[in-house]
């Protein structure tokens, strides 16, 4: 098995840079996912209220019988429960869905401006709750712009953990990104590979066939020594190990920059924009 790096987060705990997502993974195949990517090794399983897996996802690694305290579990909070009160039942609901005790990272899935009078701050104070009654260890937010998290640093007590943004080399989210940074935030990868888009990259083909690896390796290696948490999903045995075999070789300096070169800018930008998503069903 290969060591995963751990990021070390702002609130003293830590952070297994490789994850497993289970986003789009029907409940009905999630137990035999996550199964497979903790035998493949893989000790950190992103999940969310949205996605309607949790509970699978707690019965997969309690049937696994490896020690709860050595898979590192994150959540979000669900967009339809962003008022204080709803979120506590939410949070109550996770943890109850997923069988524990406590997850590891719980996160504002995304800060929704235009809805709740743009009242994200109350949110994550709630959150703030969460942490210390110690049933979330860390707490983060996700799809946060620099405004948003600037209104958190001036409105309350905590930095978040981590902040969880839309980023593959044709979005590379340069700035949030280097807000993060500058903040001590860690930076999460959603849709890393661009949803399967950038494999096909003269550039990234080009890389792959020099080192000997797929795109995918290549892309999520790039991930990796960019300083991200990334967390590929999959449902396919062979494509689970795959991703997870990224610790045993390194790209080189042109090739990072050659890939850091494909940035689109907001044209690269697949999901919603942060400012505008209202989803809250």
């Amino acid at each position: 098995m290969s060591d995963v790096p751990q990021i070390q987060l702002n609130d003293g705990n830590s952070i297994p840079q490789l994850g497993f997502g289970v986003f789009q993974i029907d409940p009905s195949e999630t137990v035999e996912a996550v199964t497979r990517a903790l035998e493949a090794g893989y000790r950190h399983i992103d999940t969310a209220e949205m996605y309607g897996n949790e509970r699978e996802v707690g019965e997969a690694i309690r049937k696994s019988n490896i020690d709860r305290g050595e898979v590192f579990v994150t959540s979000k909070l669900n967009n339809s429960f962003h008022e204080p009160d709803e979120a506590r039942r939410a949070f109550d609901g996770t943890l109850e869905a997923l069988g524990f005790d406590h997850v590891d990272l719980f996160l504002i899935h995304w800060p929704l401006p235009t809805l709740y009078d743009g009242d994200f701050v109350s949110t994550w104070k709630t959150l703030e709750e969460f942490k210390a009654d110690g049933r979330a260890r860390s707490i983060g937010v996700s799809n946060f712009q620099p405004d948003h998290l600037e209104r958190l640093a001036a409105e309350t007590e905590t930095v978040p953990a981590v902040n969880q943004v839309e980023l593959h080399p044709y979005f590379q989210n340069r700035e949030v990104r280097a807000y993060d940074e500058e903040h001590g935030i860690a930076t999460e990868a959603w849709a890393p590979i661009a949803q399967g888009e950038v494999l096909d990259d003269e550039a990234v083909g080009e890389i792959a066939e020099n080192v000997g690896r797929t795109p995918a390796q290549v892309v999520l290696r790039w991930q990796i020594q960019r300083g991200n948490v990334v967390f590929p999903k999959s449902v396919t045995p062979e494509r689970i190990r795959e991703n997870f075999e990224i610790f045993d070789f390194e790209l080189e300096d042109s090739d990072l920059e050659r890939i850091d070169e494909l940035d689109r800018g907001e044209g690269g930008r697949n999901g919603p924009h942060p400012d505008r998503f209202d989803y809250a069903g």
